[in-house]
This record gives C-alpha cells, structure tokens and sequence, in this order.
C-alpha cells in the first residue's frame, strides 16, 4: 500500500492493544503455520508452529505470575541471542511484565545499575556465567527475588530452570486457567513494555522506556507498507539486547513470516546456507566483513581473477539502469547474465541463494558497500532509528533502493531537520522517557520532538541521508568541518583488513586515524607473505604490512574530498574492546575514551606535520 494512503491511527487503534495480545492475535490467525526455527543440541535444526509457541509462551507466563510478577514489573534477560530468550520476552508481556533487555557482554557497574536502576525482580539469565554477575553486587542480588536460567542447575526456589518455570506455570494454569488471559487484558496500549539500556558512549546506560504503542504501531506499519511477505523466512542472529532485535520479533507478529533464530555469528554464513532466508537484518560490520571476505578470497590473478573482474565491473556500469528501474541495452543484459551465472551467483548461493534483500541498521552503511552488494545483485536496504525512537523511523524499501539513503519516514511519525543539522523525531514510537530521569528526558524531549543528535538532510522525495553525529563533527584548524563518519566508513569499505577506524583531527591542520585491524583477514595476509609465525601484535606493526596498508588508505584518500583525507595513521595491535572500555556493549567505538587512552599516539601523527592543509 502507498505510504500516503495509511491511516495510522485508525490501523492502531483496531490493533490488539497490546504486545501480549498481538501475540495471541498472531496465534490465532495463523495456528499451524511455522513461527520459528533454531538449531538443537546437535546443531539441527527444529520447527515449531505458532500453537506450540503459544503452549510454551503460556506456561513460562503462568510461571512467571506464580512467583508473584506484578503489572508493569521487569524482568531482566541477559543472554544471547536464541529462542528460549523470544519465548521468555513474550512471556514477560503476556504476563503483564516489562522486560529489561542486557547485553550479554555487560559487565561490573554497568550491569548491576541496569538492573537495580530499573527495579528488576527476576533475572532470566543464560548461564551460570551471567548469573555469578548477579551474586557480585550486593545492591542488585539483594533486589532480585527469582533468578531464571537457560543453561544450568537450578535448586528449584530461588533458581530455577527454565522447565522448572513452565512446571510451576503449568500447575498454575491448572488450577486457574485464566490467569494468563488476564493478565493480558490488564495491559493498555500506553502501559511498559520494555526497559532497554542505551549503553552511550559517555556515562552510565540510560533506560529508555518504550511502551506498547511503540511495538503495536511499528507491526501495524510494516504489515501495511507490504515490505516483507508473510510467507517469507527470517534469519535472525542480531542481539535481542538491542532494540533492532527487540523490533524484529514484534514485527514479526504483524506480518507472520518465520524466524531461523541463532545468535551465533561464526555461524552465520552457514545458517544461511541451512535455512535459504529471505531476508536478513544486521548491522554494517557483518556487511563489511562478508565483502571483506569475498574480496580476499577472490583469485587475483589468471582467467579466474580477470573474469572477477570484467563482472564486477559489468554489475558496476548496470547500476544506473537498474537503480533507475531501466531496462539494461542487450548487449549489457547478456553481458549481466553471464557475470551473474560465472560470479555473482557463487556469492547468492554462499548467503543461502534465496535472499531478497538485506536489511543494514544502528550504524551508518558505507554508500561503497551497498553499492558492491547491489553490482552482484544483492540488495541491501538502509533504515534509521534509535533505541529512543524504537529502532525503525525510515527505511528504505528495497525497490527502488537508493544508495546512500536511510528511505523515508515511517507513516504516522514525523520527521524534520532543526537548523543546526539535527535530525528531530516524534511519532508513536518515540520513547516514554529516560527511566528515573526526569532532568535527561526534558533535554532530550522537546515539545514532543526527540533530539537525536544526528546530522542528516532531507531530499525532495523525502528521502534521509544520515551525515554525521553532531558531537563528532570535527573542525580543522583550517576551519573545515569534518564528518568522521564518513571518513571512517570510507576506510573500513576500502581496506579489507580494517576492522575499527577512529578518525582524529579536531582543531588540527589534517585528519589523521588509528586503525586496529581484522585478525582473521590478517592471518590470510600473513600467510601469503609467509610471516605466519608472527603473532597478532607483531604482524600490526611489520614494515610490510604498513606498505599494504598506505596503498590501500591511498586508494581510499581518492574518494575523499581533500581537507578529509588521511594524512597520517597509526595502526594499533589490538582491537578495541567492551572489556577494555574502547566500545560499548554493542560495539560502537567510545572515541573519546579510545582517543585519550592512545593520546600520545595521536599527538606522534601531527609531529612535524607533513602537509598545510586548506
């Protein structure tokens, strides 16, 4: 349907009020079809319908009232991503619960003030490893009455497994079989659904508050919009912490595809493989890696490489007629066929060989690497949307793509660009406020507009291009201003062995980066330059790697305007980590923290500077 043709408020208002009731509207339009698919013990992969889910779901809900979970009280889930976790979510609001979502990599602080900060009372942990997290801060043990694991021993009063939940929910159900139902009825539509931390590159996490309006209305939406087909199969592996993952499962009961669930990411390339998704949702990392991959693995030389080649190069010249919705001239169409039978469909086959596009979010893609996918026939699709804004306020539908744009607003929610650049969101997905903080939610809300902080610009149809954060924006001594964004997307895109770029150059006379590099795609490099017995941190700083490295950051200055180029860079011996502070939980890099903790480094690359920059 044309987005202009929604009525928003009228498809939400007839919508089940509710996440729990969206549920078991879900089950009961499609009882007997696949809901999900996830790999056993042994790597299987099992099958379960949407009354199986339901049966599950109930139990582990009835489980959850029986140790006494209240309306609107949360519940914790630290794990990764697989199905126990979906069907504990669900259960949580069928339960008249809120769930605050955790990273699994969270650690000290930052995990005992998530869940004393939003007042959990359970804690559904994977395994015995997030649970001993618990048992470190005398505050959050002392808060959580009732500790749920996944994997492990539980002693059957305060930890228990989760078959000892569905057990309990069971004899509850038993004896009042309508208690799960009422729970559900006790929910409205502007009532918590879910507490997600923001982890933010400064400071302690936030709580954001997101409602059930917000999930009601983003499945609404999408089902109308007509993106994804209901008969479609999803392969999800993103963290269900994050609010992209968190969105993707209540979309899911809007729409009614199925959902491959496994949160393994060495195991990605093979699930698609096993499971021939349709679609794929992930962040620009994976897209980059993937390409990465590919490009490394491609012959360079002989008939092989030539003909690698001449088809990127013929995916390349027929973007303009394909972008465009123009039919290819003969001559390039039968050139096409060929370079998609002898290439491109090696890379389809290796993604599960029935991908209709990719869906690229919570970070900025490289234009570079869209365009790559889209030369072989891969579409990948952009959307934008924050924790704060409930992961999806633009997405760009597939056809027609255009590159480099995040697509336009979602129906029902609007968008506009403050003076400054800001881009100012509001909309029924917007966020209730910052849990216990009054002071940051009237900064952060204003008249109803959420300030983003990003950078971007409109154009005539409406489409969105995402340029920058606004504190990031750097300003060189020659007053240029700089997006950082950009020029770290454009070397992570060129140089396949990049795998973190922090560019650097506030107040300075040129840009300059600090680069940590992929280990696997390293080892490959090693390996043809026979240096294989040099460990990580030594094969960063040989001479010969420096000299690929400069060819390839070259090549990558070329696409650069001249005052954003890369003057000088620095390449460290390991990758910044959660652990180590140098990125949050998940994964964006915390540049001032990284840029202070190499100062000296930083200041080494503007020691007799090389070039005055205009």
């Amino acid at each position: 349907m044309a987005p202009s043709s929604i009525d928003v408020d009228a498809l939400v208002g007839a919508a089940p009020p509710s996440a729990g009731a969206l549920f078991r509207w879900r089950v009961e339009q499609t009882p007997a079809k696949e809901a999900f698919r996830y790999p056993d013990a042994h790597d299987q992969w099992v099958s379960i319908d949407w009354t199986e889910t339901r049966s599950r779901v109930d139990a582990y809900a009835a489980g959850l009232l029986a140790l006494g979970l209240q309306r609107e009280q949360r519940v914790a889930i630290v794990s990764n991503t697989r199905i126990e976790w979906i069907l504990t979510d669900y259960a949580i609001n069928c339960a008249g619960g809120a769930t605050t979502t955790i990273y699994p990599n969270t650690q000290g602080r930052d995990f005992a003030h998530i869940v004393t900060d939003s007042g959990s009372v359970i804690l559904v942990a994977e395994n015995e490893e997030q649970l001993a997290k618990l048992d470190s801060s005398a505050e959050a043990e002392a808060q959580v009455r009732h500790v749920i694991l996944f994997d492990g021993e539980g002693d059957g009063e305060r930890v228990l497994t989760l078959d000892q939940l569905a057990e309990r929910g069971r004899e509850l159900l038993a004896s009042d079989p309508g208690v799960v139902d009422r729970a559900i009825a006790s929910i409205g539509i502007d009532d918590l659904a879910t507490l997600i931390y923001t982890s933010g590159t400064t400071g302690m996490p936030k709580g954001v508050e997101l409602t059930h309006r917000c999930w009601v209305y983003q499945a609404v939406v999408l089902n109308e919009l007509e993106l994804i087909s209901p008969s479609a199969l999803q392969y999800l592996w993103l963290p269900l912490s994050h609010v992209f993952g968190k969105d993707l499962l209540t979309i899911q009961l809007g729409i009614g595809f199925s959902t491959a669930v496994d949160g393994r990411i060495d195991r990605i390339v093979s699930g698609l493989g096993e499971t021939h998704p349709n679609f794929m949702c992930g962040a620009p990392r994976i897209f980059e890696k993937v390409r990465a991959a590919v490009m490394l693995s491609s012959p360079r030389r002989g008939v092989k490489g030539r003909i690698a080649r001449w088809a990127f190069a013929v995916g390349r010249a027929s973007r303009e007629y394909r972008l465009a919705g123009k039919s290819l001239p003969p001559a390039m169409s039968l050139a096409y066929t060929v370079a998609d039978r002898l290439v491109f469909s090696k890379l389809k086959d290796r993604v599960g060989g029935n991908v209709d596009f990719f869906v690229s979010g919570s970070a900025k893609l490289s234009s570079q690497v869209q365009a790559w996918f889209y030369s072989a026939g891969l579409v990948v699709v952009e959307g934008y949307g924050l924790t704060e804004t409930g992961a999806v306020s633009c997405v760009n539908l597939p056809l027609p793509v255009r590159i480099g744009t995040v697509g336009p607003v979602l129906p029902g929610t609007e968008l506009k660009i403050a003076a400054d650049g800001e881009i100012l969101i509001k909309g029924p997905a917007v966020m209730q406020g910052y849990h216990n903080d009054p002071e940051r939610t009237a900064e952060a809300l204003v008249d109803g507009w959420f300030h983003t902080g990003d950078i971007g610009k409109l154009d005539a149809d409406g489409f969105l291009t995402i340029t920058d954060r606004k504190k990031d924006l750097m300003k060189t001594s020659g007053g240029k201003y700089v997006a950082p964004a950009k020029v770290e997307g454009v070397i992570a895109a060129t140089i396949p062995y990049v795998s973190q770029v922090v560019a650097v150059g506030d107040g300075r006379k040129y840009i300059s980066a600090l680069l940590t590099l992929d280990r696997d795609n390293l080892a490959k490099w090693a390996a043809r330059h026979k240096l294989a017995d040099l460990d990580h941190a030594e094969l960063t700083q040989s001479p010969e790697l420096r000299k690929t490295i400069e060819r390839f950051m070259g090549a990558a200055n070329g696409k650069l305007e001249r005052w954003e180029t890369v003057k000088r860079f620095a390449i460290l011996p390991s990758e910044f980590s959660v652990d180590d502070g140098g990125v949050t939980p998940n994964m964006k890099i915390r540049r001032k923290v990284v840029t202070e903790r190499y100062a000296e480094i930083v200041e080494s690359l503007y020691e007799e500077d090389p070039v005055e920059v205009e």
